[in-house]
């Protein structure tokens, strides 16, 4: 299951770096200049200063006006990007120009330095239609400002031959940037008819400002979805109401873009203090916009119209089969089960299993909520699929606890909840909710659901966390809200992995304490509201997409090297023509 096409994306995260502060790479640009005027100077060449003329000031000029020329397009470039990306083209012309100079003599230095300037326009109109436009038309001017300050100098330190042939060669090299542009898109065009390097654009617009120009791109690929959504609604006399929800999507696919935010949005969206639990999805069924999530909402308000209410519920039971543990609890004639396969990896479960359960467990009870407690993370790995060994194990639980929990007696009910900030942040793995907290209380017997804004757990922490809670109450489960919004590159960053898990013990006991300290006489109804018509990723798309991706990936650096052979050889072919 590690091989799956699911974990190679987080595979492509090894692509990502963040650029050095501009003034380090133009520190390093000024002294790679003046380091080269010094070898001229020593060998007497008789092109002194090109060290400064021809490199630093070239990679100045391109550094000072990229950001301002990407901007009328309406995008933009960072400082640090423009300096690193003058930095790198400086370095590459040095190798290109200087090395065979080392060889041949200084007087293959003016054809060799317009060939660099060639070269340093394609690969900077690489750059920034991957980074900044993926508009060619739109990038070719940034992408130039290199290049033609170099043609310049070497128009004062050259014969004029030099510059028609520098011209010439940023032709030819312009020419062959847009050929491997063009064959690098063609997949995703072909495959999904959506342009590869739009999505690179907006995936770096969000991580750089959080741009949610990326939820475009998701819509084009986006299919239409029909999704049971279940809530327990619970009404006190004394007290606040609360709200049970178990959606059936997805809340990713990262940062706060599509839904990623999912469990804070609903959980402002209604009166009621809200626990968004995890239910039954996996990333196909990330919702491609936040504005998916208004369509959620009015589903569960419709739901909540006519629903009957009982002032019971069962004591609650845990059963197993396999690795698969079930917290189960029947509130009125419905019924709630909380799944975990914690110590081992508990993983997103894909939406036919969740489907499975509720339509067997309604042969028994009106409404059955199934959670995925999504509370142990053992590495990034793939969803648990229909028809797998885990599958069945799941299944098996899950009818035990229907059997088990079809005859449990009913008694009358009291309800608590809390909600506890905490001062951790979203890369420390937590999201704006906190941590929240149910408790039940039947016959004198407490079960706490305590619920982490968060994309699961590190392994071993929940036993650690569910401990504290089974100090206070006489059954526990903890659970996460799958939250992305804690994920902006990789998909590992677990609740208890950048923060130990003692630091956060103090507020899973206050949450529970302050739960039991809430109890009061409850009522409860359920309800199943049919999300109609979400647009999310689609079934099997992230699959695709991580599979075309990983294969462009495979051939682009032997295609670019055939490529830039063909360019240099139309070089020599020019120099012999124009010579």
């Amino acid at each position: 299951m590690e091989s799956s096409q699911y974990v190679r994306f987080e595979g492509l995260t090894r692509y990502l770096f963040s650029a050095p502060s501009w003034p380090r790479s133009l520190a390093i640009t000024v002294v790679l200049g003046l380091l080269i005027d010094g070898a001229a100077y020593r060998a007497g060449s008789g092109f002194f200063p090109v060290g400064t003329m021809g490199f630093t000031i070239p990679a100045l000029v391109a550094f000072l006006l990229t950001p301002p020329l990407v901007r009328i397009s309406g995008r933009q470039i960072t400082w640090n990007r423009s300096a690193l990306l003058a930095l790198a083209c400086t370095v590459l012309g040095v190798i290109v120009s200087l090395s065979p100079t080392l060889v041949a003599g200084p007087s293959l230095f003016p054809t060799l330095y317009a060939i660099a300037l060639g070269l340093t326009f394609s690969i900077r109109l690489l750059v920034l239609v991957a980074v900044a436009d993926y508009r060619q038309s739109r990038m070719a001017l940034p992408a130039l400002t290199q290049g033609a300050a170099g043609i310049a100098v070497g128009a004062r330190l050259f014969t004029p031959g030099f510059v028609p042939y520098a011209l010439l060669l940023q032709v030819v090299f312009g020419l062959v940037a847009i050929v491997l542009i063009w064959l690098i898109e063609r997949p995703l065009k072909r495959g999904f008819h959506v342009s590869g390097l739009n999505f690179l654009n907006t995936f770096i617009a969000h991580l750089t400002d959080g741009s949610k120009r990326m939820e475009d791109f998701f819509r084009e690929i986006g299919e239409e979805v029909y999704v049971p959504q279940v809530s327990l609604f619970f009404s006190r006399d004394e007290g606040e109401d609360a709200l049970f929800t178990v959606p059936n999507v997805h809340p990713g696919p990262m940062g706060d873009v599509g839904g990623g935010n999912l469990s804070r949005n609903l959980h402002d969206s209604f009166p009621e203090e809200t626990l968004v639990a995890h239910g039954c999805a996996t990333h196909d069924f990330n919702l491609v916009s936040e504005s998916e999530i208004e369509k959620i909402v009015h589903a569960v308000e419709e739901s909540r119209k006519g629903v009957v209410f009982s002032d019971t519920a069962s004591r609650p039971i845990r059963v197993a089969s396999g690795s698969v543990s079930i917290l189960c609890q029947r509130f009125g004639d419905a019924l709630l089960m909380v799944s975990t396969r914690s110590p081992e990896r508990t993983e997103d479960l894909d939406s036919a299993i969740g489907m499975m359960i509720m339509a067997e467990g309604r042969c028994w009870f009106s409404e059955v909520a199934f959670v995925d407690a999504h509370n142990c993370m053992t590495g990034v790995g793939s969803p648990v699929l229909l028809a797998t060994r885990i599958a069945t194990e799941y299944l098996d639980a899950a009818r035990e606890g229907f059997r088990a929990a079809r005859d449990l007696p009913l008694e009358p009910l009291s309800v608590g909840v809390s909600h506890i900030r905490v001062p951790f942040t979203r890369e420390q793995g937590f999201g704006s909710l906190g941590v929240q907290a149910l408790v039940t209380e039947v016959a004198g017997v407490r079960a706490a659901y305590v619920l982490i804004d968060g994309n699961n757990v590190a392994e071993g922490v929940r036993e650690r966390l569910r401990g504290v809670a089974l100090g206070h109450v006489d059954e526990a489960e903890i659970m996460t809200t799958d939250t992305h919004t804690v994920n902006t590159v990789s998909g590992k960053n677990p609740v208890g992995y950048a923060v130990p898990a003692d630091e956060i013990v103090p507020y899973i006991e206050q949450a529970v304490r302050e739960a039991v300290s809430d109890l009061a006489p409850a009522r409860v109804g359920a309800a199943t509201a049919w999300c109609e018509g979400i647009t999310v990723f689609g079934s099997q798309r992230v699959s695709q997409l991580a599979s075309t991706v990983n294969t462009m990936l495979s051939y682009i650096a032997p295609l670019s090297f055939m490529i830039l052979v063909l360019a240099f050889l139309l070089s020599i072919l020019a120099y012999i023509v124009l010579h």
